[in-house]
């Protein structure tokens, strides 16, 4: 019995590590990590370096621009507000 329920702690670990990482997109940017929680689980782009990548090749990535990355990249400072706007007006106008 204790066996079993052992078993069924582990998988319930289990399947919530597999839900956390399909949830989040886990960003490494050189200082540290952020989480940007993603807006339907999948296992696209879970784990991101921007680390030595512009930030308008980062926006060009539809899945994590619609997430929010943007957000995230004016609050390490690698852009300001004004520059995300106007690189997202450029990305999202262009052909």
């Amino acid at each position: 019995m204790i066996h079993k329920i052992k078993r069924l702690i582990l998988l319930a670990i289990l399947v919530s590590a597999g839900y956390f990482l399909l949830s989040n997109h886990i960003i490494y940017f050189g200082n540290g990590i952020k989480l940007l929680k993603k807006s339907k689980p999948t296992s696209a782009y879970t784990f991101v370096s921007i680390v030595d990548k512009r930030a308008e090749d980062i926006l060009k990535i539809e899945d994590l621009r619609n997430d929010g990355i943007g957000d995230l990249l004016v609050e390490i400072g690698k852009l300001n507000n004004e520059e995300k706007e106007r690189l997202e007006y450029i990305i999202t106008r262009s052909p």
